[in-house]
């Protein structure tokens, strides 16, 4: 594209200041016309309606409104929509798709994050320092340790080789371990390249590891795909690591099974989020819960800044997009 483009924001009040930077303002200024620094948080609204008219890019990020027919109605020069942070699955409709616009997702620099804290959480959990600081403040808790305790030739599984679940896959590449993979779409060709064994057997992944890190989409083939036989036949001391989302499990069932102390579970997602004070997780000394911290927060939100930026910089070159997401992505995509 020869001349500048608009570009019209859309995303909660307050992420123009928290997940953009000045850089990143002036990143945009100088290739483009920012049609709004004060982010749109409707499309109901005479402002709305101005800016949608304008815009050749909608830059969005959590809070950004969906965009059906009605709304692309009022967008009749608009080409793309770059989503600054995760899943595009609440914003995007079948009218997009029908425009041809093309959609790009940061869900690639999400990922790093997920993936790091994950990292994390396996080489304390081998080291048995969750089940070590639980014993120091309480001798008698039951609490297992991993059968073996350390982080050499330990065997990991991965469930999902997604976005995150191949992000963790590379900085394990950095530890002697032994990595199994299952996921429906990672072919035996696929899994020799980045470097893991591929099985087609949840359960014999989930009865073999001394870690169990899940990384799956949220879809409908995925849905409670870990019930209370796959956390059964975890192995004496074993943690299961769920930074997906709740969905993909029996949460009750890796309750039940959680409760004599037999495994340990790290949950960055729980249903409902955040759990209340009284649930039985919170009160488990082999259960380590967060409050969904895993993915993008503070500083890091400037690193999906970034992506979107790259790809909207990319477009107005007539480059092409680095994170395009498909309509048949869709079903296999967080």
């Amino acid at each position: 594209m020869n001349s500048r483009i608009n570009i019209a924001t859309a995303m909660m009040n307050g992420l123009d200041d928290t997940a953009f930077d000045p850089q990143h303002w002036q990143r945009l200024n100088a290739f483009a016309n920012v049609l709004n620094r004060q982010p749109l948080t409707t499309f109901d609204d005479d402002r709305a309606v101005d800016m949608l008219n304008q815009a050749d890019v909608l830059l969005g990020h959590w809070g950004c409104p969906m965009l059906t027919a009605e709304v692309l109605e009022l967008a009749p020069q608009l080409k793309m929509f770059a989503y600054a942070a995760g899943t595009v699955k609440w914003q995007v409709t079948d009218a997009v798709w029908q425009r041809d616009i093309l959609v790009t997702s940061a869900a690639a620099a999400n990922a790093i994050p997920v993936a790091e804290y994950t990292l994390a959480m396996i080489l304390l959990a081998n080291k048995g320092a969750l089940a070590f600081r639980e014993r120091q403040r309480n001798p008698a808790v039951h609490t297992r340790f991993p059968q073996s305790i350390g982080n050499y030739r330990q065997r990991v599984g991965i469930i999902g080789a997604s976005f995150v679940g191949r992000a963790v896959i590379e900085l394990l590449r950095q530890h002697a371990f032994d990595v199994v993979v299952y996921d429906p779409y990672l072919s035996s060709t696929d899994a020799e390249k980045i470097g893991v064994t591929e099985t087609d057997n949840l359960l014999e992944l989930c009865a073999s590891c001394n870690v169990v890190s899940l990384h799956a989409p949220d879809v409908e083939a995925t849905r409670g795909m870990l019930q209370a036989g796959h956390f059964a036949a975890m192995r004496d001391g074993a943690t299961f690591i769920n930074t997906a989302r709740p969905a993909l499990i029996d949460q009750d069932a890796l309750a039940s099974e959680l409760s004599d102390g037999r495994i340990s579970a790290v949950l960055d997602v729980s249903e409902p989020e955040p759990l209340p004070a009284d649930h039985p997780l919170l009160g488990l000394p082999n259960v380590f819960v967060t409050p969904h911290i895993a993915g993008s927060i503070g500083n890091e939100l400037g690193r999906m800044a970034d992506l979107a930026i790259d790809e909207i910089e990319r477009f107005a070159s007539g480059m092409p997009a680095l994170h395009q997401i498909t309509q048949r992505d869709l079903d296999r995509i967080a």
